[in-house]
């Protein structure tokens, strides 16, 4: 039995699979592009680590498509096989990415939350803790898995990143940027350390500060993975679109956003999505570019990895003219919603389908059904995970039903009054 670089014992006698173990975490907490070579070098050293088995399914679990999940699922098999012979970290983990597998997210967070108790170092698994509750909504728990860490970990730039978000998060800007600055003050190489700054001074409306701070640091994100790569430049556009630069806007779009992406990716998808929209909101005239990006949505149609990304991809499909893929997955919603984990159904019932609804009215233009459908849901939209930068969209989808709704009542008694006037 040998340690990783966390001082956690890992269940191998091989040095090679300890060293890619090493490069793993590194990759995961930094969220390079590299990771998964990392596992797959590790097991071919010792086909038996389970650790990097459990590693594996992780990662995968991480990408939100349904191939990747089956491949989790194989890895998560062959984890369970050496279950017996691991030590109490290692089971414990390997059980809440199982749970994560199964979609029993409660299980899998109480699980993380035990690892982060007894075995503090263990950053990968308040990584995934802090994934699980970003996607419920759930700032305060967010934020203290990291607080519950920090101590044990205070030679760790990537624990500064994790505080600094989760502040951030629950409002506490300034300490946010402290703690987000200390990160990059020990690493420069430190992308979610970046991110969260970029999550501050937009928040702030620092647009210019905002836009120097991404734009020297990145540079250093040539080695992320396009999730974090894409999202990071993703900020930079937002900044623009506040400053009305709408050239600057698609130029990254095109080169990075979009231009940079996986584009089987969800969450690259997702944010080429939001780009688009947050455009179109402000009267832009996005050419093609929707049935562009609607190519390649159509896997997700049944996947539902996610109610916030379900709701991009409805949108997305509806402003696209894809009727008949959008009639699908709405239905797929649906019936998704009756079989998912107890602990989620209700947000999928009583949030997720009337916001998809209310997102496809608005995509087709029928503002008051998507005024009708959006209203009530809109205070509960938290729950559906995602950050204030990327939730504040469907509440500006919203207020511009209404003023559409509004302009086109009004045109109307216009029309009516003009007639009468002249009979």
């Amino acid at each position: 039995m040998l340690k990783d670089a966390q001082g956690l014992e890992v269940t191998t006698d091989s040095q090679e699979t300890i060293a890619a173990i090493n490069r793993f975490i590194e990759q995961a907490l930094g969220y390079g592009k590299d990771a998964e070579a990392c596992v797959l070098e590790g097991i071919a050293a010792d086909p038996t680590c389970a650790m990097l088995h459990a590693y594996a399914a992780a990662h995968y679990l991480c990408q939100e498509n349904a191939i990747a999940i089956q491949q989790a699922i194989s890895h998560l098999l062959l984890a369970q096989q050496q279950v017996e012979k691991l030590t109490k970290r290692e089971q414990l983990y390997i059980q809440a990415i199982a749970a994560w597998g199964s979609g029993a997210i409660d299980r899998a967070i109480a699980l993380h939350e035990e690892i982060t108790q007894e075995f503090p170092r263990d950053l990968i698994s308040v990584q995934q803790g802090q994934y699980h509750y970003f996607y419920l909504g759930d700032k305060e728990r967010l934020l203290k898995i990291a607080q519950k860490v920090f101590t044990a970990n205070r030679d760790n730039h990537y624990v500064y990143g994790m505080m600094a978000f989760g502040l951030e998060q629950c409002y506490r800007l300034a300490e946010a940027e402290v703690f987000a600055r200390l990160a990059t003050t020990i690493n420069r190489y430190d992308p979610w350390a970046h991110h969260a700054i970029a999550h501050v001074m937009e928040t702030q409306g620092r647009v210019d500060r905002g836009i120097a701070w991404m734009e020297s640091h990145a540079d250093t994100w040539e080695n992320c993975n396009s999730m974090l790569y894409t999202h990071n430049w993703w900020h930079i556009a937002l900044y623009y679109l506040e400053r009305g630069d709408i050239e600057k806007v698609f130029s990254l779009y095109d080169t990075r956003v979009w231009g940079g992406a996986q584009k089987n990716s969800p969450k690259d998808q997702v944010g080429a999505i939001a780009t688009l929209l947050r455009l179109e909101l402000r009267g832009v005239d996005v050419g093609e570019r929707w049935q562009e990006l609607s190519i390649y949505l159509y896997s997700r149609i049944s996947e539902h990895a996610l109610p916030f990304q379900d709701l991009h991809y409805v949108y997305a499909l509806a402003k696209a003219g894809r009727r008949e893929w959008l009639n699908v997955m709405l239905n797929s919603m649906e019936k998704h919603a009756t079989t998912v984990n107890p602990y989620l159904r209700q947000n999928w019932f009583e949030i997720a389908i009337p916001a998809a609804r209310g997102l496809v009215a608005h995509a087709i233009g029928h503002w008051s059904t998507a005024i009708a459908q959006l209203k009530p849901v809109l205070p509960q939209l938290y729950k559906l995970g995602g950050s204030h930068a990327q939730r504040v969209l469907f509440e500006q989808v919203y207020r511009n039903s209404i003023l559409r709704d509004e302009n086109l009542s009004a045109s109307t008694l216009y029309a009516s009054n003009s007639t009468t006037a002249k009979r």
